[in-house]
């Protein structure tokens, strides 16, 4: 696959993302190909490890590769969305539950899809140039790949902030926040990568001091608001002006929604939990929310400018989140 390089290098199977002009942005057929890797991997004996990294400087990996899923949508077709973020989705499950290490280098963007890949590693490294986020509140859609799991075990209410603002964490902020493990910079990587794959022994990873982490020390209690409009009344005795802003640019639904998922997989034991009710609400997102205005406005046309419609109502979030009986992701059947 040209999007890819799947192979085996020493003691380590190795996966690279190679379209770095799409900044390595996630397609369902590489999905499809990163977990069947995986699987054939997981019992083989040559490999101790896993590596994946990215090529190109801007970017490990900027998010899903979604047009297809929008004109698709557009025209009526919601079973590919469906189709495409069930096979994301067990790959997110398959790389949190693997039975060997996988080690995540992380450079540039690391945004949705990318996160879904390098946050759920055993080993996340990041570097100077990293910059992690979860945006989807932005084109209309949740933090999903797992991202409420990562959100609802961030620190304080750190994880409802990001989830409703999409902020990019530098690496100190994504290792406080629970989204990253060992800050080393960059121009390390290589060597490290071959010692790695020279050994297959993962206690050779020793990172640096990470930067600071800005996050750590912002009050961020507005947040806590029990709701969406309980949160920007908050924000607005207190003079939060810019941070309203981006509220304001987002989809309302989306962070209504975002918002109980981050506090419902708090809950969670397994991370499979948050992604079957991320799936409910994906699952329906062509048909019944602001994703395909959300993603015309930012990625199609490029005009950003969305026009919202979608009501953020308690019961229309509900009604995303409902079960979707037999369409339900499940995982008795998954690795």
């Amino acid at each position: 696959m040209d999007d890819l390089h799947i192979r085996i290098t020493g003691h380590a199977g190795r996966i690279t993302f190679t379209r770095p002009k799409a900044l390595n942005a996630l397609s369902h057929p590489m999905a499809l190909a990163m977990h069947q890797a995986l699987l054939n991997w997981r019992d083989d004996p040559r490999v101790a490890l896993v590596i994946i990294d990215a090529q190109g400087d801007r970017a490990f990996c900027a998010g899903g590769d979604i047009a297809a899923v929008y004109h698709a949508g557009r025209a009526g077709d919601h079973q590919l969305g469906r189709t495409f973020f069930r096979d994301e989705y067990r790959l997110n499950a398959a790389i949190a539950d693997y039975p060997k290490p996988i080690v995540a280098f992380m450079q540039g963007f690391v945004m949705g899809g990318g996160v879904g890949v390098g946050g759920h590693a055993s080993h996340r490294i990041v570097g100077d140039s990293t910059r992690i986020a979860m945006p989807e509140s932005g084109i209309g859609l949740i933090p999903d790949v797992g991202g409420t799991w990562l959100l609802s075990r961030a620190p304080g209410r750190i994880g409802e902030y990001l989830a409703l603002t999409g902020a990019r964490m530098e690496a100190g902020d994504a290792i406080h926040a629970g989204f990253a493990d060992i800050y080393l910079p960059e121009a390390q990587w290589p060597d490290l990568i071959t010692r790695l794959e020279q050994t297959g022994d993962t206690a050779l990873i020793r990172g640096k001091r990470p930067p600071e982490a800005p996050l750590a020390g912002r009050d961020l209690s507005a947040f806590g608001g029990r709701h969406l409009p309980d949160i920007i009344d908050a924000l607005e005795k207190e003079g939060e002006d810019e941070i309203l802003a981006t509220l304001r640019r987002n989809s309302p639904l989306s962070m209504a929604a975002g918002l109980v998922m981050v506090r419902a997989a708090r809950g969670d034991t397994r991370m499979q939990q948050a992604l079957s009710r991320e799936f409910r609400f994906t699952a329906r997102a062509t048909a019944e929310s602001d994703f395909l205005e959300g993603v015309r406005a930012q990625i199609i046309d490029k005009d950003r400018r969305p026009a919202w419609q979608a009501e953020p109502s308690t019961e229309r979030v509900q009604a995303l989140l409902a079960p979707l009986e037999e369409d339900e992701l499940l995982w008795e059947d998954a690795q």
